[in-house]
């Protein structure tokens, strides 16, 4: 694997180039809250971050917001926790040249079904009875 030279630059969140490509990433919201965010030119601003299970958080750009209040059903941060989305690269205009951004599908991802009498239950409940 190849480090792109923008995890250089601003390591704390997820950007475009966090995924290989072609690459979809599923996560878990945890929470989204509006934060002050330090650019890696040392400027202060104030964005909405949205906070994943097992990822670094990710700055949300208007886009991105509008995304996951369709894939979510509510325009309501509180209710985003919880749910999952899918992450992809695109290339998009922007400040006058095509760069790539980091996007939310418009639709839910598709998790595997849980059903009884499969090993994936039985590991379920074997979890969940450990772990009251």
């Amino acid at each position: 694997m190849s480090t792109h030279w923008k995890k250089l630059h601003n390591p704390d969140y997820l950007g475009s180039y966090s995924l290989e490509k072609g690459q979809d990433l599923v996560v878990e919201i945890l929470s989204v809250t509006k934060e002050i965010v330090k650019g890696p030119d040392g400027k202060a601003d104030e964005c909405i971050v949205a906070k994943l299970k097992g990822q670094k958080p990710m700055i949300l750009n208007a886009t991105n917001c509008k995304t996951i209040a369709q894939v979510c059903g509510s325009p309501y941060i509180e209710d985003w926790a919880g749910r999952t989305i899918t992450l992809y690269s695109q290339q998009v205009k922007a400040f006058g040249e095509v760069v790539d951004a980091l996007r939310v599908r418009s639709k839910a991802p598709e998790l595997p079904e849980l059903l009884p009498n499969t090993d994936k239950w039985a590991k379920a409940v074997e979890y969940y009875r450990a772990n009251k």
